[in-house]
């Protein structure tokens, strides 16, 4: 039997709930491996957290400290995450990723690096933002190469528009960052645009590099991003600040 604390399976929202056209992630297939199973089993009741929309997300009862908290949208397979965590001890990171393996994952990753600043919830990040962070809470936000959604009749399915990045924007504390990253630069593009509209939020690039920021120290080269990279192919950072 499923344990209900990680069951990633959830129903849907009830009848006559407001359905939201932009969601945080795309549903992906994917099976998991012996050892992304094992992790789940052995570690998902203490870094998965429940998705409660009554209850407000409280940083110290999940981490047991009060620390700088950190949202991550979309973690993929987790490379980076566990990264930037094992960089970042002093900081608190709150995970959200819908695809089942990427989660396994992750928590395999946390077990063999030891990682203790890691939670994860399996939902849609936009709902977490909506039910269960309450303003001024977050230190930062990671968005790292969503998916760009690149046929134009698509882009309106982009997560990076105006109204989810005026919700992280009164989710971040005064001073608190939200750092973007894509490797498509037509969405490079719509993000500064988007990001640079807003006005809670100030670009902290330089201008003369056209609005993109340095790549932060903090986040690893990819081995897609490297043979990208080697390609010619560009990757851009945006780093914007809570004003």
């Amino acid at each position: 039997m499923t344990d209900p604390r990680h069951d990633l399976s959830r129903p849907g929202p009830a009848k006559g709930t407001h359905l939201r056209q932009i969601k945080s992630y795309v549903l992906r297939a994917g099976r998991m491996g012996p050892g992304q199973e094992r992790a789940l089993e052995a570690l998902g009741p203490r870094f998965v957290l429940p998705y409660d929309p009554t209850l407000r997300f409280d940083p110290m009862a999940a981490f047991g400290r009060d620390a700088p908290l950190i949202l991550e949208i979309g973690f993929g397979m987790g490379d980076a995450t566990a990264h930037i965590a094992g960089l970042r001890p002093g900081d608190n990171f709150l995970c959200c990723e819908v695809h089942e393996p990427g989660v396994g994952a992750l928590l395999k990753r946390i077990g063999e690096q030891h990682l203790t600043n890691i939670r994860i919830l399996a939902h849609d990040a936009v709902e977490v933002l909506d039910h269960m962070l309450t303003e001024a809470t977050l230190d930062g936000v990671h968005i790292f190469f969503p998916d760009p959604w690149h046929k134009k009749k698509h882009h309106k399915r982009r997560l990076i528009q105006p109204p989810l990045v005026a919700r992280l924007a009164t989710r971040l504390k005064p001073g608190g960052y939200l750092h973007c990253a894509t490797d498509w630069q037509p969405y490079a593009e719509q993000m500064l645009a988007v990001l640079g509209a807003e006005p809670m939020l100030a670009n902290t690039a330089d201008a003369s590099l056209g609005g993109y920021a340095p790549k932060p120290a903090y986040r690893p080269l990819t081995k897609f991003e490297n043979r990208g990279l080697k390609l010619g192919h560009g990757v851009w950072d945006l780093v914007f600040q809570r004003r």
